[in-house]
């Protein structure tokens, strides 16, 4: 594959992939109350959760996957800077692609856990001592899966990533310096949200609730400008 074709492809992965992902979300937002609804008793999402059906756990799935192109992409990535000859690049590409899969896996169990644990729950035939343990399982695996592997070592890799990439592309011709910029804005302000993960385990940590959402939205936007760089670079 000549480079200029891989530039195109890996432009594309990045852009199809952060696109992607926000169909499965917006669809978690309408039929789930995603992400606000983790704030309500842990009885209360296991029962919406099962009422939710199959279609709910399908979402879940397509909503931990259809964001592999942009694993394709940071692999790719990683031919197209060769050039740049940066000493930080197997490193940033290792800890990316870890991050991308730490995340993957944190989703996961929204597909093959907590739909036991819901059903369980549900059913009216389960003994009480069993009910009455399920949400003290369901809030263990909500931790331990969601806030330690999804959120915090999958943000958190995401991050050191997108800061060392950001590093690399800031000397690079193929992009302007404003996208480094941009990625080292939304590294800052991806870090925030990490402060609500502390609070789960110190009640009285500060919180900037605002971190989260809007770090995760400027970090696909520095994805698509990153791939619409990609795609529309013209070697001289």
């Amino acid at each position: 594959m000549s480079e200029n074709k891989l530039r195109k492809l890996t432009g594309l992965f990045f852009i199809i992939g952060a696109i992607l992902v926000n169909i499965p979300y917006t669809l978690l937002i309408m039929n789930f109350d995603y992400p606000d609804i983790l704030r309500l008793p842990m009885e209360e999402i296991l029962t919406r959760f099962h009422a939710g059906g199959n279609s709910l756990i399908y979402t879940w799935l397509a909503f931990a996957w259809v964001g592999l192109p942009m694993l394709f992409g940071v692999i790719l990535l990683k031919r197209i800077l060769e050039k740049e000859n940066s000493p930080f690049l197997e490193t940033a590409t290792t800890i990316g692609v870890i991050g991308f899969i730490v995340q993957v896996i944190g989703l996961l169990r929204w597909v093959f856990v907590v739909p036991v644990l819901a059903r369980l729950f549900t059913d009216p035939t389960t003994d009480s001592a069993t009910k009455a343990a399920i949400p003290v399982v369901f809030s263990a695996i909500h931790q331990y899966g969601g806030v330690i592997l999804g959120e915090h070592m999958g943000q958190f890799l995401i991050i050191i990533w997108m800061s060392l990439i950001s590093a690399i592309i800031y000397k690079s011709e193929m992009f302007s310096k404003w996208v480094a910029w941009l990625g080292w804005i939304t590294s800052a302000v991806y870090i925030l949200g990490q402060t609500e993960l502390f609070a789960t385990a110190i009640p009285d940590f500060p919180v900037v609730d605002w971190g989260g959402l809007y770090g995760s939205l400027l970090w696909l936007l520095w994805m698509i400008v990153v791939g619409v760089f990609l795609v529309k670079y013209k070697e001289q």
